[in-house]
């Protein structure tokens, strides 16, 4: 199988072909070491941030993000437990509102100060 992906490793932007057969990803059109692997894990555990808001107890919204990066299957997931959550004020940046969130081992932080 045959996958074209366009690397966002860098600003370069690499347009890179990746072969698939069964275990095995070999990568094409890479200028540099850090484009071939972020083709192989995208092929084989493709992960992102979370970057949305929560609420706040005021009834507000605050910034938050994923400290690390969770599997992509569990997106849709994760979101619905991030849109339960309530930030109590004051929140600083880094204040964990969600520990291993659904076991991914990463936490949801506050990204932004508010009081």
């Amino acid at each position: 199988m045959e996958r074209k992906i366009t690397c966002i490793i860098c600003p370069r932007g690499c347009a890179m072909t990746a072969n698939i057969q069964g275990e095995k990803v070999t990568v094409t059109g890479n200028t540099c070491p850090r484009g071939k692997q972020y083709a192989i894990d995208e092929c084989t555990n493709p992960v992102r941030t979370i970057t949305t808001t929560a609420r706040t107890a005021d009834g507000g919204v605050i910034p938050v993000k994923t400290a690390q990066p969770i599997p992509k299957e569990l997106m849709f997931e994760c979101m619905n437990v991030i849109n339960g959550a309530v930030v109590t004020l004051p929140a600083q940046i880094g204040d964990v509102v969600i520990a291993n969130l659904l076991g991914t081992g990463a936490d949801v932080v506050v990204t932004a100060n508010m009081k």
